[in-house]
């Protein structure tokens, strides 16, 4: 009886061995089928995909190095090349496996000339959302590491060519390095600080103060500051803080009247005509204030026509749109725009924009030169008193010179 029902449970295990092995056979034809018949095709279609996406973004970026290249990132070919070169010499940017250094700076150029989302550059160069994203970042910290080559402080030795070559400014303003002046730049912040951005806007803004050279190059930029904040206080800040605002010994800056007149920094006298569109060939400067005022506003715009270049070429700071990015990198931005400006303006100046933008300053309203003014009568008199004695001896000296 016992061998009967050992032979049983041996036949039973030789049963279901024989099945199992059958039950395996069946599963490896099946995957064999699959990996034969399927797989296969499934990597011909994402080679296919692949390979479409190549030829997409090989097509941009040979429309880039035409003559449509200024259409798509605001510069001309070699002026692009040359940035890509830098950045990767001096910026300590990088190509990765699967993208080059090109590819990322192009996609950086066309968010800021163009104010497009994530998802526009996405379709437009076939990459992911998170590809694109780290490849802007990448670059904008790249851009950012040539700060000191391209925001240059001057430093005095030279008198600017706008004002040695003109009977109107050489000697009365020989002493003049630039002007000064604030901006101010939409951002997003936090709902709680929202209140402390929203200043002369409807929505919060960040004051951005610059300094400019009168070839329309800035020279110093200072963002960050709440929309609420004065300008005369954040140029407080910009003169203390350890990457101050420097002014050579001697020489100065011109102001609007929103800030403080000092020693260095020479605002035009209140209550007295200013504004260029307040004179004309029938109504000639009448006083030596009206005359400095006059002379002091052709002069000074300069740096309004330094905003305004610059925000038509990056419209990206310039768009009444709630941005995307924390301010930390809204911050970073301000600074590359004006960085890739003033390289712009060495290499690749775009002459036609520049008139396009005097010409729209020529067609403003006075009241639409001049915002707010913060008179801040916290200051140092001995200063002031400086400032006054300076800003007097220039306009007394081109009253005296002055022929109508």
């Amino acid at each position: 009886m016992d061998n009967l029902r050992e032979k049983i449970n041996r036949a039973l295990f030789i049963w279901r061995e024989r099945r199992r092995m059958a039950i395996v056979h069946v599963i490896c034809l099946v995957v064999y089928y699959y990996m034969i018949r399927i797989h296969p095709q499934s990597r011909i279609v994402d080679r296919t995909m692949i390979l479409e996406k190549e030829r997409a973004r090989e097509k941009i970026m040979k429309r880039i190095a035409s003559s449509e290249g200024r259409k798509i990132i605001r510069m001309g070919p070699i002026a692009f090349l040359d940035l890509c070169a830098m950045l990767e010499r001096e910026g300590g940017l990088q190509s990765t496996q699967r993208v080059s250094i090109e590819e990322q700076v192009a996609k950086t150029l066309y968010i800021l000339t163009h104010n497009v989302r994530n998802r526009e550059v996405q379709l437009w160069f076939r990459r992911s959302g998170e590809t694109t994203s780290r490849h802007f970042h990448r670059v904008l910290r790249s851009i950012v590491e040539l700060e000191d080559k391209y925001l240059k402080q001057p430093d005095g030795l030279q008198i600017p060519i706008e004002i040695f070559g003109s009977n109107r400014f050489n000697t009365f303003f020989k002493d003049c390095v630039g002007a000064i002046d604030c901006t101010h730049v939409r951002v997003k912040v936090p709902l709680i600080e929202a209140s402390k951005y929203r200043g002369r806007k409807d929505f919060p803004t960040q004051n951005v103060l610059v300094a400019c050279s009168f070839d329309l190059r800035f020279t110093y930029v200072l963002p960050g500051w709440e929309g609420t904040a004065s300008d005369s206080r954040i140029l407080k800040d910009a003169l203390r803080r350890t990457d101050n605002l420097r002014i050579p010994r001697g020489k100065y800056y011109l102001l609007d009247a929103g800030f403080m007149l000092r020693k260095g920094l020479i605002t035009p006298y209140r209550s007295t005509r200013y504004h260029l569109k307040e004179f004309s060939s029938r109504n000639l400067p009448r006083t030596p204030q009206e005359l400095f005022n006059h002379r002091h506003s052709s002069l000074r715009n300069a740096v309004e026509r330094a905003f305004e270049v610059l925000k038509k070429r990056f419209p990206i700071i310039a768009s009444g749109t709630e941005p995307t990015y924390e301010i930390k990198t809204q911050n970073r931005i301000i600074i590359a725009c004006c960085i890739l400006h003033n390289y712009l303006m060495m290499v690749d100046p775009d002459e036609e924009l520049v008139a396009e933008v005097d010409e729209e300053i020529s067609e403003q309203s006075v009241s639409e030169q001049h915002g707010d003014i913060h008179i801040d009568e916290d200051e140092d008199e001995e200063h002031t008193r400086l400032g006054e004695i300076l800003r007097n001896s220039i306009a007394d000296a081109m009253w005296r010179a002055y022929r109508p």
